[in-house]
């Protein structure tokens, strides 16, 4: 009875970089939820929602932030935990040290708190034809098959979730480079193995020889550190370079 009561007195305090517009600048408040055993961040903000009021008793705006699967699925909770980038769902409290301090991504323009405008990640998988052309929508039938061997790391690539917290953590990627960072450059690996993909294999290798392109990586290694799925990004990027420097000589030889 007393440990209950004292869970149920127990407060949560977090620091949250707010800001109300694009254009406005950010500002931190400062909240406090009741705590929950195996809460996470995504449920500290629902009750943050339900009750915007800031420590200091007065009442506010609730806090803005994107979530759909709380599975770490669809990548759409990524914000900055603690100074790290991640997955609110998946960063329970108990884990964490307190004060919990949550701000958006900060390589992506902010649309308001944690609402983040993610234009730039997805520019790059248009720009790196990251799909599989397919002419007509008929009965295509079931396709060509991978070799085992080839499936199983093409699945690792295909987890990726469009979190944006690779391109968050890496050092090379900032409003004064266009690179297009690794989630891109590791798509272009996924669907050019593919037997279909394959066919459109030059035109994703021009890409990212390219302004932008995978000359721009640094080799900080902070992505695979950082993919919340562990996908294997910096083997990714090598096997790329490799891809885009026989493209080059073959070019070069006119082959």
């Amino acid at each position: 009875m007393a440990e209950a009561t004292a869970t149920a007195s127990k407060k949560v305090k977090f620091i949250v970089t707010r800001q109300d517009s694009p254009e406005s600048s950010p500002y931190t408040e400062e909240f406090e939820v009741p705590y929950r055993p195996n809460m996470n961040v995504i449920s500290a903000l629902m009750e943050i929602q339900r009750n915007p009021t800031n420590v200091a008793g007065k009442k506010t705006t609730p806090v803005c932030w994107e979530s759909n699967c709380l599975e770490e699925v669809c990548g759409a909770c990524s914000m900055v935990i603690n100074g790290k980038p991640r997955q609110a769902c998946s960063a329970l409290v108990d884990k964490l040290e307190q004060p919990i301090r949550i701000a958006p991504m900060a390589t992506f323009p902010v649309v308001r708190d944690l609402v983040i405008n993610r234009e730039r990640m997805f520019s790059a998988l248009k720009k790196v034809k990251a799909w599989i052309p397919i002419d007509g929508t008929y009965d295509l039938g079931p396709g060509p098959r991978l070799a085992e061997s080839k499936r199983q790391w093409a699945y690792e690539l295909s987890k990726c979730m469009t979190c944006g917290v690779c391109l968050e953590s890496c050092p090379n990627v900032n409003d004064k480079t266009d690179f297009i960072g690794p989630a891109a450059i590791s798509q272009v690996r996924l669907f050019n193995t593919h037997p279909t993909g394959e066919m459109n294999k030059e035109e994703r290798l021009e890409a990212l020889m390219s302004e932008g392109g995978i000359e721009g990586c640094g080799n900080s290694q902070n992505c695979v550190r950082s993919c919340p799925k562990g996908i294997p990004l910096t083997t990714s990027i090598a096997a790329m370079n490799l891809d885009t420097t026989k493209h080059l000589f073959k070019k070069w030889l006119g082959m």
